[in-house]
């Protein structure tokens, strides 16, 4: 087997292409888990209400809290991607071709005039999926008014385990626009 000789450049390339192929299969996975929970929020909801069993709707917050933190995990490895690509990948290229910068559309996306809109936006949406729905089927599961012991010091931990959950969102999309992801400013969005 002849070897080839491979340029720094080449190699560079290369680790780019395999970290962008990373982050796109990461964002459609971080995708999904928003459509798994409204799918799981809705049947959870509708089985519910069918049973006339407000406990059931003690299976939301585990299940929100799950899905969240997966959303959360993977949006912030799609935005470290987006972070390498800017302080590692990208300088090292520009370096060796004597360009200003490689790369560019790492850096242009993140500057448009809408983008921090987008990312408010996208924080409510977060906490909406994945915080407020729980959270209001524990006030309905309360209110219901056969609140049994045993679940209520459940439904209160799963209370809480929500709102942590909500806690991590929010300080993972502050300050917008210097280091989150879908909530906060990563590469990909």
């Amino acid at each position: 087997m002849a070897e080839q000789d491979v340029s720094a450049g080449q190699l560079l390339l290369a680790e780019y292409q395999s970290v962008k192929d990373e982050q796109k299969a990461r964002i459609g996975f971080r995708d999904n888990l928003l459509y798994v929970t409204l799918a799981v929020v809705a049947a959870v909801i509708a089985a519910a209400a069918q049973a006339e069993q407000t406990s059931m709707l003690l299976a939301l917050p585990p299940v929100c809290v799950v899905l969240g933190w997966t959303y959360l995990v993977n949006d912030e490895k799609i935005s470290a991607v987006g972070r390498y690509v800017r302080a590692e990948l990208g300088p090292r290229l520009a370096e060796l071709t004597g360009a200003d910068v490689a790369f560019r559309w790492e850096y242009y996306h993140r500057g448009d005039a809408g983008r921090m809109t987008r990312k408010v936006v996208q924080c409510v949406v977060d906490l909406l999926a994945f915080c407020v729905v729980p959270l209001a089927a524990l006030v309905v599961y309360w209110g219901g008014g056969q609140v049994a012991a045993g679940l209520l010091v459940l439904s209160l931990v799963e209370a809480g385990a929500v709102v942590g959950l909500g806690v991590f969102i929010v300080r993972y999309a502050l300050p917008f626009g210097s280091g989150g992801g879908s909530a906060g400013g990563g590469g990909a969005s």
